[in-house]
């Protein structure tokens, strides 16, 4: 069965917004509710798992839109809000 969890109220900060292919946001977003974490490290991805599976810890997936603009895609830890953004507005 494949996982998935509940992304909260999703959020896009305006340098984000105003960069990013919307189509590209919208098809990463379903990958990261169904646990398609992009292109992170094995050690990321085993805790974006764990972290699933315990409902704890918060949730990173890294994406690129069709520019090449890479992005992150965060959820919080108690699920109440999901972020999209650029690695600079971190």
């Amino acid at each position: 069965m494949k996982k998935a969890f509940k992304l909260g109220q999703i959020v896009i900060t305006s340098n984000a917004d105003s960069v990013l292919e919307h189509e590209d946001v919208g098809s990463a977003l379903l990958r990261h509710a169904s646990c398609d974490w992009g292109k992170i490290r094995i050690e990321d991805k085993e805790a974006n798992d764990f972290a699933v599976d315990n409902n704890i810890n918060r949730i990173l997936s890294v994406y690129h839109d069709s520019k090449g603009t890479k992005f992150w895609i965060i959820t919080e830890a108690d699920r109440s809000a999901t972020t999209i953004l650029l690695p600079e507005d971190y």
